[in-house]
This record gives C-alpha cells, sequence and structure tokens, in this order.
C-alpha cells in the first residue's frame, strides 16, 4: 500500500484526491494520513469527501476513514466496471473538483463512460470553473488523443448549488506527447461573461466584459471577442473567463463575481491575471500546469513551459512519483516529463 502524507507541499485537498484518482486507475491501494492538517479545517469537508465517495463508487472501491472531518483515508480500488455513474452533490461544492477526481481513472478506460452529476456549483473560489474545463482542459486533453465532453444542464452557485451537468468519455485509443516550448504567435483574444438571470437588469455581464476588454485593449495589439450569457440559477452570481489562443497553446484565466465587488473589478482581476500569463512567455497557464501533469505522466516523453512552480504543482508531481515509473524534471520553467517504463 503506497503511503502519502496530506500535509505535504500545499497540504490541501488536492492531495487527497489526486492521490485516490490515480490509485482508482493503477489499481494500487493508497494510505492518505496528515490530510488537510496545516489547514483551519482539518480533514476531509464535504466536497472532499463526496469526491472520494463518488470515485469509490465508480471503481468498486474498499475504503477505510472515509467520513466528515477524518485526517486519515484508506482507498483499495477493484475494476472500473460502470458505464454509468450518477453523482449528488448536496452542498454547494464544486462539480469541477468532483469532476477533476472522476476524470483521470475515466480517460483511460475501454469503454464509454456517463457520468451525470446533479448539485453542487459550476463556479467557485478557489476551484476552476466549468467553462475552464470545457475551454482550456478538455482542448489540451483532446491534444493528447484524450475523447471527452461536458454538456452543462443547469448552473450553479454558493450557497444552494443546484448544478447539473453530464460527463461522457470514449476509450482512448493512443496517447500522444505534448511538448510545449513556445507560444507562438497571438491568434485570438476571447472569453465568456457569465452572470444568472436575475442580474441582468444591472448588466454584470456586460460590465465585466467591457472593463477586462478595457485592459485587455490597453496592453495588446489584438482583437477582443468576449461573449455574454445569462442563465438561471438558485443562487445569484458572476463570472468571467478569458483565453489568449496562440499558435502551440490556449491560455487562461477566469475570475467570480461576489457580494459587494464590483463587476468592472471582476473583469479588470480576470484580465490582468491572463495578462500575467502571457507577459511569463509559458505555455499552459498556472492553474493548467497542475491539471494537466497526471495525464503527461503517462506520455513518453512531454514538456510544458509554465508561469511559476506552485506549490500545487510540487504536491501534483511528488504524488505521481509515487505511483509511476515517470521521471518529472523541472528546469526554471520548464518542466520535462519523461516514462521510464
Amino acid at each position: 500500500m503506497i503511503e502519502i502524507q496530506g500535509n505535504i507541499h500545499e497540504g490541501g485537498g488536492s492531495i487527497v484526491r489526486l492521490s485516490c484518482a490515480l490509485s482508482a486507475l493503477t489499481k494500487k491501494p493508497v494510505k492518505i494520513t496528515k490530510i488537510r492538517e496545516n489547514r483551519e479545517k482539518q480533514g476531509l469537508q464535504e466536497q472532499h469527501f463526496q469526491s472520494i465517495k463518488s470515485l469509490a463508487k465508480l471503481c468498486n472501491a474498499e475504503t477505510k476513514g472515509l467520513e466528515l472531518g477524518s485526517k486519515e483515508l484508506e482507498f483499495i480500488p477493484k475494476e472500473i466496471t460502470k458505464k454509468q455513474l450518477n453523482v449528488e452533490i448536496r452542498t454547494a461544492g464544486s462539480v469541477c473538483l468532483a469532476l477533476q477526481t472522476l476524470m483521470l481513472p475515466s480517460l483511460f478506460l475501454k469503454h464509454n463512460l456517463t457520468i451525470r452529476i446533479k448539485g453542487g456549483a459550476t463556479f467557485n473560489e478557489k476551484a476552476p470553473s466549468i467553462y475552464y474545463f470545457q475551454d482550456v482542459l478538455i482542448p489540451t486533453l483532446k491534444k493528447l488523443g484524450f475523447n471527452c465532453s461536458i454538456e452543462i444542464l443547469k448552473h450553479g452557485f454558493y450557497p444552494k448549488g443546484g448544478a447539473d451537468l453530464i460527463f461522457r468519455s470514449k476509450p482512448l485509443k493512443e496517447i500522444t506527447n505534448l511538448e510545449l516550448t513556445e507560444q507562438g504567435v497571438l491568434r485570438k483574444l476571447s472569453g465568456i461573461s457569465f452572470a444568472t438571470l436575475d442580474l441582468k437588469k444591472a448588466k454584470v455581464a456586460e460590465r465585466q466584459s467591457l472593463s477586462a476588454e478595457k485592459v485587455l485593449g490597453n496592453n495588446l495589439e489584438s482583437h477582443i471577442s468576449i461573449g455574454l450569457e445569462y442563465k438561471d440559477s438558485l443562487s445569484t452570481g458572476s463570472s468571467i473567463l478569458l483565453k489568449a489562443e496562440f499558435d502551440n497553446c490556449i491560455l487562461a484565466w477566469d475570475a467570480l463575481g461576489a457580494k459587494g465587488k464590483y463587476s468592472e473589478k471582476v473583469g479588470e482581476e480576470a484580465a490582468i491575471g491572463l495578462l500575467k500569463q502571457i507577459l511569463s512567455k509559458a505555455t499552459v497557464d498556472e492553474y493548467l500546469a497542475d491539471q494537466i501533469i497526471p495525464y503527461l505522466a503517462f506520455t513518453k516523453n512531454s514538456i510544458i513551459k509554465v508561469p511559476k512552480v506552485t506549490k500545487h504543482l510540487e504536491a501534483n508531481i511528488h504524488i505521481i512519483k509515487e505511483f509511476l515509473n515517470t521521471d518529472i524534471k523541472i528546469k526554471k520553467n520548464l518542466i520535462e516529463i519523461k516514462r521510464k517504463d
């Protein structure tokens, strides 16, 4: 049984989620101790609990210590036989973090899989948004040869959640390397500014968009196209995702609206974040780096350029090396991944 300390590097819930996802994929049992020991709220919180519970259901796993507040967990996976999985999130926990846990083992299956997630939120603080998954993560996974999609039926925001979406995956034929050392020429600046229907009169989506366009327009010479979207949801909320599409890669950044936070500030925050990624000359943005590295660990020889090596990325690399015979080298901002077997 592989043992992982849950307080290494950034010490968050992603250590638990990735450890269990790799366990499900490799069929190697794992024991995680000291879960979120350095955090204010220690142990498994609701969204970690729901993610691992769903993963255990997917791979018929035996678990020990899978309960709220637990600081120690054993995960013993079995074969994934399910072709359909229904997941229910009763809080406003992130559907993307739950999906992130389930996607890694799902994409290597030899059969089609459909996962439906009901409840939770499609936009959260400290988690990728569903638009980031759709517009950045999934296109990158497709470059690697994976075949998957997300259908959004309903959005959810804190505190009521209420999201509804369907994830579909098809068998992987062959995984290809990802060699991204240069951005190439900037071809397109785009994005989507989203708000719930109750914010339409206040023109929240428009204000987020205009603010972002102003910042980007003052710093980059490229046409900017940001779509506007209003949809119904149980709770009020807004978000904006901005993308820079280069010859070789997509960089992105998003920002979340909040009560008392001006819509203009939301747009500005996303634009400044995207500019930092672009100016760093990176080929994957800060968030994509730690999300894509577990998949790259299965390629023979891949290389990416990151804006900076985050604690999240360091933690994920540490966990990957515990499960796989993969050599991952960090040379300044270049990450080289070589499969040894």
